[in-house]
């Protein structure tokens, strides 16, 4: 009886053993590969971004809130205020940090705006600029390059009295406070 048993258990190994051994071998070979592929992958920058100023010798008109209303010109009403509006008698408007012009758009509210991604999940928008652009769709912008200039465009905020800019930064599509990331200690 042991015998019959010690049969079937060499036939069993023999039988279903290469198959284990096969499975083993694809997975040790998978695990090999994933090592490989995750060594190659180019390592993640971990120098924070630095930002620059939208406008040069600016003065913040209205500032980012969101918890406190403000009064919106173009509406009437008292509503959260979610960018901030910059004026200076220099009206050239600057990228805030490299990367590439992902939009350019005009309507009624915004006025002429234009749409910059940068690296780490972080998107600038520059509205209320003049019709003239210096930049197009597709560009590669740098710190400090003039994108346009602040004007009057935007209907939301049409009682303002000066051209100006509506500065907006997203991070990872959630919009953010500028103040967190800008050096504003002019403002």
């Amino acid at each position: 009886m042991e015998i019959n048993q010690e049969n079937k258990f060499k036939r069993n190994l023999k039988k279903f053993g290469a198959v284990g051994l096969g499975c083993a071998l694809v997975v040790a070979f998978a695990l090999i590969l994933a090592f490989s592929i995750s060594n190659n992958v180019n390592p993640v920058s971990t120098t924070p971004i630095e930002f620059g100023l939208p406008m040069n010798n600016a003065e913040v008109l209205k500032d980012y809130s969101d918890s406190r209303l403000q009064h919106v010109e173009g509406t009437r009403k008292y509503e959260i205020h979610l960018s901030m509006d910059f004026a200076s008698e220099d009206k050239n408007v600057l990228a805030v940090c490299e990367g590439v012009v992902s939009n350019i758009d005009t309507n009624t509210l915004e006025g002429t705006t234009v749409t910059i991604e940068h690296a780490d999940g972080f998107v600038s928008v520059y509205a209320s600029l003049d019709e003239n652009i210096h930049v197009k769709k597709g560009d590669t912008v740098r710190k400090g390059q003039k994108i346009g200039e602040a004007s009057q465009s935007s209907g939301y905020e049409s009682g303002m009295e000066r051209d100006h800019l509506h500065f907006t930064l997203f991070k990872d599509g959630v919009e953010v406070d500028p103040n967190n990331y800008l050096d504003l200690q002019s403002k």
